[in-house]
């Protein structure tokens, strides 16, 4: 998240957005306010000036005023600074001159300190250097939040200042880090693992034999147009999080089987009908599977009772026609959920991390701001999600070349031998995800109920990602359905994706700050930046592909272990080399947290 800040040698260091810490006061801003206190900032509100819909705030004692410097009369430098003090306006253009700081030197001392007429943003101009104070930004967000709502400028007509008092500085919570420390069993916990486990013997591997396959890696055998069931747990299997979480024995099939046979003695007890009516977990199939493929048995594997138990969720699907992976994927998570939100009998929140192992590792919060465009009026909604389904950028008259520049990838391997015109329409997963989040004007037809308008109004919306998930799996949209010819195909041109993903220019937080400008005030009370408790760094893992036509296809995936690239292609596993992988039609990218945080919870809850 740092990075989305000017970084300055003095004032504004490398810090979190939501942190008890704030940056070293400026000796200058400190003897300001020492002199003055909050009011010259206060009342620097009768100048604070805001153009909806989401326009950045200025300072201007007139709408209409052109702000010139009055050394130079120039009005066009690339910063204009008014002094806080007696509101002259100076330029400020290094490293050739800077009319700021000579007024600064010129005048008595508690004139250094000034503020962007352009930005709103306070400057020092004896440190050259920008500055950053609570109650000021506090007015500043106050005065574009209430533009935002209200429409209109930030003041009245008659230049009185907003009647709502300024935000109070929030209590910002200070979170407890907690560092990782590998488990050791003790002396009981010794005597429990060797007297009830079986030591896997790895040590005898035949180098060129398949027990140079990394561990876990197994094949699954197609069952009858299974290839889709195959492709994603393959996938899940190597979610870390995921395989940990199963691997430690966080959820155990036997203990869970046992609470579900009490269960259903009682039900039977009411009813009659409570074994008839009980449905497999999921999450014990699943386990079951981890079983057995980390178990060190090279072979391929059947699912069949995780398929009849999936078929058990989901009736609708029950059939040996080939199905979409990635419904499947959304099928799984939900059958995982539903079992233990049954289990808890108390609703969780799956976008918090207080839910099951499956909305733990995938469930994110996307935010969706609808802006009226005539009065600047914002409606925010809040969605949980386990994924992001991803429109194709439209076709690009750019080149294979230009694509590769801005993913900064080479096209390697089969990428490099597309025709001509597959180039043409080059596409990537930056360029899909900046198509996500850029903002959209709202057809005729999807007209806005503004609530300050109290009629529909052309509007503006923008996603952005509030919270991100510890796995974050990302579903290209390849198969359109038209209504109108009432037929379906599939999208097969390529997509770019890197193995490393920065996610911090589509958080909520990035895209505030674009808006606001850089703030010492948090923008939002309830916003939680998406980089302060989870890294936006994400490193590629999985890749599921999608070959052949729509109703005629294959998955596949690919998997990234110990820095080598495998290929799953049902019960056959091989080895393949990264340009493979970067030429692959993706069809769901699955991307994990470079580095992961350890926090102290309150209680330690059993999962």
């Amino acid at each position: 998240m740092s990075s989305n800040f000017h970084h300055h040698h003095r004032h504004h260091p490398n810090l979190p957005f939501n942190s008890q810490i704030f940056p070293p006061s400026c000796p200058h801003l400190a003897d300001f306010r020492s002199r003055n206190g909050s009011k010259s900032f206060r009342l620097l509100q009768d100048c604070l000036r805001v153009k909806p819909p989401g326009g950045r705030a200025a300072i201007r004692r007139d709408p209409n005023e052109v702000p010139r410097c009055g050394s130079c009369g120039d009005s066009a430098r690339p910063r204009l600074y008014a002094c806080v003090t007696c509101a002259a306006v100076s330029c400020h253009a290094p490293p050739s001159h800077s009319h700021a700081a000579a007024h600064a030197e010129s005048m008595p001392p508690g004139h250094e300190i000034a503020v962007d007429v352009d930005r709103a943003e306070l400057f020092c101009c004896a440190c050259r250097d920008q500055v950053y104070d609570r109650d000021f930004d506090a007015a500043v967000v106050l005065a574009q939040t209430t533009a935002s709502t209200l429409g209109g400028n930030a003041v009245s007509s008659s230049g009185a200042p907003p009647s709502q008092p300024l935000l109070p500085p929030e209590n910002l919570r200070k979170r407890r880090r907690v560092d990782y420390q590998p488990w050791v069993p003790d002396l009981r916990e010794r005597v429990l693992v060797g007297a009830n486990s079986s030591p896997l013997d790895c040590a005898n591997s035949n180098p060129g034999s398949e027990s140079e396959l990394p561990w876990g890696l197994r094949g699954l055998n197609n069952l009858g147009n299974t290839c889709f069931m195959n492709s994603v747990l393959q996938a899940l299997l190597h979610t870390p999080p995921l395989r940990n979480f199963f691997l430690s024995d966080r959820h155990n099939r036997y203990f869970c089987q046992r609470n579900v046979n009490v269960g259903n003695k009682n039900s039977n007890a009411n009813d009659g009908n409570g074994s008839k009516n009980s449905r497999s977990c999921l999450a014990c199939d699943l386990d079951s599977i981890f079983s057995a493929v980390f178990s060190g048995d090279r072979i391929p594997y059947s699912p069949a009772k995780f398929l009849l138990s999936w078929w058990q969720h989901a009736a609708n699907l029950a059939s040996y026609e080939q199905q979409d992976a990635h419904e499947f994927f959304i099928s799984i998570l939900e059958g995982i959920h539903e079992k233990v939100d049954k289990d808890r009998r108390k609703p969780y929140s799956q976008g918090n991390g207080d839910c099951c192992i499956a909305h733990r590792v995938f469930s994110g919060i996307l935010r969706s701001d609808v802006m009226c465009m005539a009065c600047g009026f914002t409606s925010t909604t809040y969605d949980p999600c386990v994924d992001i389904s991803l429109d194709l950028e439209p076709n690009l008259a750019g080149s294979a070349k230009m694509a590769a520049t801005r993913s900064n990838l080479p096209c390697n391997g089969e990428a490099d031998c597309m025709n001509s015109s597959q180039n043409q329409r080059l596409s990537s997963l930056v360029g899909c995800l900046d198509q996500f989040t850029r903002p959209e004007k709202l057809g005729s037809d999807q007209k806005f109920f503004c609530q300050q308008c109290q009629v529909r109004q052309e509007s503006l919306k923008q996603m952005s990602i509030r919270k991100l998930p510890l796995v974050s799996c990302f579903h290209i949209k390849r198969f359109e359905h038209s209504s109108v010819r009432k037929m379906s195909r599939k999208v097969d041109r390529y997509l770019q994706f890197p193995f490393s993903l920065d996610m911090a220019p589509y958080l909520s937080s990035s895209i505030l700050r674009n808006r606001f400008g850089n703030r010492i005030f948090p923008f939002d009370g309830d916003e939680q930046d998406g980089c302060n408790e989870t890294s936006s760094e994400f490193e590629l893992f999985a890749v599921i592909t999608h070959k052949g036509k729509l109703d005629a296809g294959h998955y596949v995936t690919y998997l990234r272990l110990s820095n080598q690239w495998y290929k799953c292609d049902d019960a056959w596993i091989t080895q393949v080399n990264e340009n493979i992988v970067r030429a692959a039609q993706g069809y769901m990218m699955f991307y994990v947290q470079k580095m992961l945080y350890y926090k102290a919870s309150e209680k330690q809850n059993a999962s």
